[in-house]
């Protein structure tokens, strides 16, 4: 039997958790999972939300309702309604809270009888998010699941998916190795979790009592969550709570079988259920959605360096056949870099080439029904040039804004206006992507690449679990599916 069809068997009659279920990569791992092997017996969707109405109406909406489901739907036609009835469980609560805010205890007792196979996918990744949602999802979050996981005597294997980017600014090869609890990036002493929260606590609470907006505990928390990671090495706080998250995990997990899963910035899809799905805008997206609506005419990055992309279906590729790779032989090799540096980079100098490529022959269309011209990027490979081109550019934009009010130019006051909002949009992209522009680490893929070709041996034809980016022709796919998904199922 070929190790796809093992995956095919190891999938059939499994009880399934999937948390974070409205999140990109657990959709399509739904989506996965029930065109590949109808059989599984139950598929457990743990959806934010207060209550079971609630939580129906999300999972219609933001995850059935995707485009993403056509493919199955075609497939099963009039009985798709009663496949998802048969074997989807949509569960409501919150990871962030204490037993997951599960309150039915009839399901949750099933449950924890049933559940054999967990993937802990609920996460924010927002760079910038507020420090108490990003504790509370990727930190505490984490912590919350391996203790429901304990009290799973059934529990075959735990899957936490993780960030390559725990690694943070750090260059050279990053291997595929834990992180121990307090453990910080630039040896700072006392990295505590607990007093993370604490302190996170503190913090809304003063805003609280101070009697701060809404608006202003928002801004003031992101600034806050930024803080604590840079004190302890990490650039943002995602990533920050992110390793704390598998920090969490290492410690907590005792005797429970864990494997961690690390993607590097995942893209749209590469093949399944079809090329080039892709919801939000996504990492190194934000930059081509500027690019191609005209707002993005200049740049920070070092061309040279690598941008190190993984489509979405690998990414759940690799989470089915680690699973697999697991129940054949449980092995200390626990963790998996799923990326593409170090067998077939890609390079800024590539996704500029790419962007310009497209969109110069198949230029979006605004709202006025205008097609957007673009030309080649500015590129500045270093801060200091990048900071003198925009204290030059901002010195003629304020001695500009002077005439037009001395003029009362209204035309030429209106220009001025959308030239500050494309420089807000510049300076918030470089804040948020500059320890990523200029990335020059491997992600170490050793694992990987052992259950790569592993499933080669066993099944050399078949693409139905496709995992290799070396398989990838990166213009290929930029040309004639990420871009071309991109534009219609995220631009606006």
């Amino acid at each position: 039997m070929d190790k796809c069809s093992r995956a095919m068997e190891f999938l059939e009659n499994r009880n399934i958790l999937i948390t974070g279920a409205t999140g990109f990569l657990a959709k399509i791992l739904v989506e996965k999972i029930l065109r590949v092997q109808p059989n599984v017996k139950k598929l457990y969707l743990l959806l934010r939300a207060a209550n079971e109405l609630t939580a129906l109406e999300r999972f219609h909406n933001e995850v059935i309702g995707k485009d993403l489901f056509q493919v199955l739907k075609k497939m099963w036609g009039g009985d798709f309604d009663t496949l998802i009835s048969e074997k989807v469980c949509v569960v409501p609560g919150e990871v962030s809270l204490s037993e997951m805010g599960l309150k039915d205890s009839n399901l949750v007792a099933e449950m924890k009888n049933q559940v054999e196979l967990i993937v802990n996918l609920a996460a924010t990744t927002k760079f910038d998010e507020r420090y108490d949602v990003a504790v509370g999802t990727n930190t505490l979050g984490a912590k919350h699941i391996v203790s429901f996981a304990k009290q799973c005597p059934n529990l075959k294997l735990l899957v936490h998916v993780s960030t390559a980017y725990v690694s943070g600014e750090r260059g050279g090869l990053i291997l595929e190795t834990p992180y121990k609890l307090g453990e910080s990036l630039n040896g700072i002493q006392g990295l505590d979790i607990a007093t993370e929260q604490t302190v996170m606590e503190e913090k809304l609470e003063q805003l609280e009592e101070n009697g701060a907006t809404k608006e202003a505990i928002t801004l003031a928390m992101k600034d806050f969550g930024l803080e604590r990671a840079k004190m302890y090495g990490w650039p943002n706080t995602y990533v920050f709570t992110k390793a704390m998250g598998e920090m969490m995990v290492n410690d907590l997990k005792d005797n429970l079988p864990v494997i961690i899963i690390r993607p590097t910035i995942v893209t749209s899809t590469y093949k399944e259920p079809f090329p080039g799905w892709i919801e939000g805008i996504r990492t190194i997206d934000s930059l081509i959605v500027g690019y191609a609506k005209g707002k993005l005419t200049c740049f920070l990055a070092g061309i040279n360096s690598i941008v190190d992309l993984v489509p979405a279906d690998m990414v759940v590729n690799t989470i089915i056949m680690a699973m697999v790779a697991h129940e054949l032989q449980p092995s200390d090799k626990s963790i998996y870099h799923v990326g593409s540096s170090a067998s077939n980079s890609m390079r800024y100098i590539d996704f500029q080439r790419f962007n310009y490529q497209y969109f110069s022959k198949k230029p979006w269309i605004n709202k006025d029904g205008n097609a957007v011209k673009v030309g080649k990027v500015t590129v500045y490979n270093n801060m200091a040039s990048f900071q003198r081109y925009m204290n030059i550019r901002y010195l003629c934009f304020l001695k500009g804004l002077e005439f037009a009010n001395k003029a009362f130019c209204h035309s030429f006051q209106d220009k001025y206006v959308d030239m500050k909002r494309k420089f807000n949009l510049v300076m918030r992209l470089i804040q948020l992507y500059r320890p990523y522009l200029f990335f020059n680490a491997i992600f170490d893929d050793t694992n990987m690449e052992r259950l790569r070709m592993d499933i080669e041996k066993k099944d050399r034809g078949s693409e139905t679990f496709l995992l290799d980016p070396k398989e990838i022709n990166w213009e290929d796919y930029f040309m004639n599916v990420h871009l071309p998904g991109l534009v219609k199922h995220v631009f606006k």
